[in-house]
């Protein structure tokens, strides 16, 4: 069965703000990668955006993991009330991902289809028809 977990964006303040959510529930981060880790680094970046968050893990209590990333202006994401946090599940299958996300997704707007990406995950992104943001996640087995 999936599970879910929220997804916070923030406008370049995200490793503060998860430090903080670090000193208070504990624990160190299980991810954390910046921009500039991608793989198409800091080239396609402003120098300032390089060195911002491009997705934070911390996991808190028993399964759950709060999730973030520094929506950068420069490629255009604007964060307001309403999109500034998402709804992450972690599909335990590339079946139940795309169940997931072509069920929830029905009728609503399609951010990023669910496609194979560069961090060894199949991932996808939308909003459904009552405008919750989603993301539907499965990694694939490390080998």
């Amino acid at each position: 069965m999936a599970s879910i977990n929220p997804y916070l964006n923030f406008l370049g303040n995200t490793e503060d703000a998860f430090n903080f959510y670090k000193s208070v529930f504990g624990g160190e981060f299980a991810v954390l990668q910046r921009f500039s880790d991608t793989p198409e680094g800091p080239a396609n970046l402003p120098a300032e955006d390089a060195n911002k968050i491009m997705h934070v893990a911390l996991p808190i209590g028993k399964g759950y993991v709060l999730m973030g990333t520094d929506a950068l202006e420069s490629a255009g994401h604007i964060v307001t009330v309403g999109n500034n946090i998402n709804l992450s599940i972690a599909a335990e299958s590339k079946e139940e991902a795309d169940k997931i996300y072509n069920g929830l997704s029905a009728g609503g707007e399609i951010e990023m289809p669910l496609q194979d990406t560069f961090w060894g995950a199949y991932f996808g992104m939308f909003s459904d028809k009552f405008g919750v943001r989603w993301m539907v996640n499965y990694d694939y087995p490390k080998s």
